[in-house]
């Protein structure tokens, strides 16, 4: 038996509570871990709202890292004692969890298991965004939203060390400072200046070839009118409220656009599709180039106050929850 963060209803963050929890050996191809860091993503609370819906009672939760306790019939990636992270399996705000062998990957020595719990989810959505959907070059100018958001951070850091410049939207000044210490050429604050206007002026009316959009209804259809003709707008999130139904004649009419709509399963559903992602990630952020913040730490049985700080936007750069 182990202590999770259970919950039998959806709603505030009180529903979490602190109980003893229990964890089956693993399956055929299954690990069983102990947690070391827990990382927190607002999908948790999505979860744990009820916006998304998952079958009670359970542990909300998406990413973390730990010590491989346990290995079901069939693994062969893995040892006992291995450090390893994952994301994108439900059941994280526990001491202990088990999930597919094949989610799991080994965290390289000179990661922390903080760090590694903080950035897998955001830092994997980064890189598939930046390295898959459109490969950014040396050189591109290209539009982020939310560019002082766990993503935004990542990306903007990351663009930089590829040699593009972004032009990143943020809703304060303080957002700004932040998003430009983190690589963000030219941050502009999307409330008070129309973000359309700053793009037309900073390339000279050459527009972008790339928008990367995860605030949704508040930056549509504003986004389209910052691309270049056969530009590409990616929707990845919609913070603000989803985009409204509308006219895929319009996409003809701003320049031939295209418009993607990924998910981070979608570029990692493979095994090596997830040691690629991974792979790529852990390396930027050893070589320096890509700095994971964890601003905040949480014991595991204060999940509560994690999310009414979360939510509350108290919190900078990522939590993370200590078993």
């Amino acid at each position: 038996m182990t202590k999770a963060m259970v919950m039998h209803e959806t709603g505030e963050p009180s529903v979490m509570k602190w109980e003893t929890f229990e964890v089956p050996d693993p399956g055929p191809g299954e690990v069983k871990l102990r947690h070391t860091a827990i990382g927190v993503n607002f999908i948790d609370i999505y979860f744990r709202s009820g916006l998304y819906s998952h079958p009670l009672p359970f542990v909300t939760g998406q990413e973390g890292a730990g010590i491989v306790t346990a290995l079901g019939k069939g693994v062969k990636n893995l040892k006992l004692g291995d450090r390893v992270a994952y994301c994108g399996v439900l059941g994280a705000y526990a001491e202990e969890t088990k999930l597919p062998a094949d989610r799991v990957v080994k965290i390289p020595k000179g990661i922390s298991d903080q760090t590694a719990a903080a950035m897998m989810l955001k830092g994997m959505t980064a890189q598939y965004l930046l390295r898959q959907v459109h490969k950014v070059g040396k050189g591109e100018t290209i539009v982020f939203h939310a560019a002082a958001g766990g993503v935004g951070l990542i990306a903007c850091q990351w663009a930089k060390a590829l040699g593009a410049k972004v032009i990143g939207t943020v809703s304060t000044d303080a957002k700004a400072a932040l998003a430009k210490k983190h690589g963000c050429t030219w941050p502009i604050v999307y409330t008070r200046d129309n973000f359309v206007d700053a793009v037309n002026k900073i390339t000279k009316g050459k527009k972008v070839p790339v928008v990367y959009d995860s605030v949704g209804k508040d930056t549509f259809p504003g986004s389209l009118d910052c691309l270049q003709q056969r530009g590409l707008f990616v929707s990845f999130g919609n913070a603000s409220g989803p985009i409204p139904p509308f006219n895929a004649a319009i996409l003809a009419q701003k320049g031939s656009l295209f418009m993607t709509r990924p998910s981070l399963p979608h570029y990692t559903g493979t095994r090596a599709q997830l040691e690629k992602a991974s792979g790529d990630l852990f390396s930027v952020v050893k070589s320096g180039k890509v700095k994971i913040e964890v601003n905040q730490t949480y014991a595991l049985k204060d999940a509560v106050r994690c999310h009414e700080d979360l939510a509350g936007r108290k919190t900078t750069g990522s939590c993370v929850l200590i078993p």
